[in-house]
């Protein structure tokens, strides 16, 4: 019988041992199921052993189900794309940053979003520094 020892993120069998990758949580949740559905632990005691709730266990099931190894690969959530920050209105923030050197952020912000674009003045922001838009502070030289 096959043994995961979480102390060393391996598994253990009669034979030897196979050590599970740092990071790796597809196989770590690959040997939960294994565990709950195949080893007669149950869904309950084997969710519990890797520290996940019955009801993560059963989704982690249906992933797996519906999709094999892949559903288990975690997946970064949130937008998958800049739909505030669209090429169109990073070009309007570069051009409003040309006609007006001086404006702020805010302005520019201001300026696009009565235009019809729904834009943060953080995203101005971002865009101004992600192009090297800023605007220059003079330094202090030392012994000057």
């Amino acid at each position: 019988m096959v043994v995961y020892d979480s102390r060393n993120r391996s598994l253990v069998g009669p034979c030897g041992t196979l050590p599970v990758p740092p990071g790796d949580d597809a196989t770590v949740k690959m040997i939960m199921l294994l565990q709950g559905q195949c080893m007669g632990v149950g869904p309950t005691r084997a969710a519990k052993n890797f520290n996940y709730s019955k009801s993560r266990y059963y989704q982690v099931l249906h992933a797996f189900e519906r999709q094999g190894i892949d559903g288990l690969v975690n997946r970064k959530t949130g937008p998958k794309r800049n739909y505030r920050r669209t090429p169109e209105a990073s070009k309007l923030v570069i051009r409003a940053r040309f006609l007006d050197p001086d404006a702020s952020a805010e302005v520019i912000a201001s300026k696009l979003r009565q235009d019809g674009y729904p834009i943060a003045t953080r995203s101005v922001e971002r865009t101004i520094t992600e192009y090297g838009l800023q605007k220059k502070t003079p330094r202090s030289v030392p012994g000057r």
